[in-house]
């Protein structure tokens, strides 16, 4: 049974769908210690739960969480490596919003009997669930896609310059999935209205690269959505509205 702040809805398709920032909980216990709780939400892939509610009409497996990305960051290293060294990012537990702005009062910032109980009591759960699925699926089809859904401001300056594209896809460089899915999944914006990158400023997160093994047939993609494709984007007002 998986714990009430997990949603766990299966398919049999050949594909799971991770949708690790999403939630927008934060137990009272931690939210005490935040900042305004609009600026610990600032970050969050905000509706994509609806944005990719279709996704059972293909019978494809949905893992997702409730809890905010605020709490743990399920997409980052829990060895606290950094994904893109030598460029601001955000760590496990982050103490600051992508713009550097400070969620905690310093006295409560996570210490790292926090980190590692935060980690036990939300990271690890999310992340058998999504192993448990892989495993699953592979024992019917043999080949499995880990199909990572992400969103993002388009506007960040201190994350990356200037405006994203529309879609941003990751493959670590191109050793996370085979090149013929990440040209299929490129291919479906070609000719589109949106503008598509491969392995630009995202390459994919810790999700990717962890589960990401082609040879052993799990091809894992990070599709990051600028917000503009899907909501009324206006920068400073957030959530904006979905559209």
């Amino acid at each position: 049974m998986c714990p009430e702040w997990l949603v766990v809805k299966r398919g049999d398709s050949p594909v799971v769908a991770s949708i690790p920032h999403s939630g927008t909980r934060i137990p009272g216990r931690i939210g005490k210690q935040l900042e305004p709780p609009g600026l610990a939400l600032r970050d969050t892939d905000w509706w994509l739960d609806q944005l990719y509610d279709f996704l059972h009409e293909l019978n494809v497996t949905v893992v997702r969480t409730e809890m905010s990305r605020t709490v743990i960051d399920l997409n980052r290293d829990p060895s606290g490596a950094s994904l893109y060294p030598g460029i601001a990012t955000t760590t496990l537990c982050p103490t600051t919003t992508f713009d550097g702005i400070p969620f905690y009062r310093t006295v409560h910032e996570p210490d790292e009997a926090e980190v590692g109980r935060r980690h036990l009591t939300w990271f690890q759960p999310y992340h058998e669930a999504v192993r448990r699925e892989i495993d699953r699926l592979s024992a019917l089809h043999g080949t499995v896609v880990l199909y990572d859904c992400h969103s993002i401001r388009s506007v960040v300056p201190r994350l990356f310059t200037g405006e994203l594209p529309h879609v941003s896809i990751g493959t670590n460089d191109g050793s996370s999935c085979s090149p013929e899915l990440a040209s299929l999944v490129a291919a479906a914006f070609s000719g589109s209205d949106y503008a598509c990158v491969t392995n630009g400023r995202f390459k994919g997160g810790w999700i990717t690269r962890e589960y990401g093994a082609p040879r052993m047939g799990v091809h894992a993609i990070q599709v990051e959505l600028a917000c503009r494709t899907y909501m009324n984007e206006v920068n400073g007002n957030y959530p904006a509205p979905y559209s």
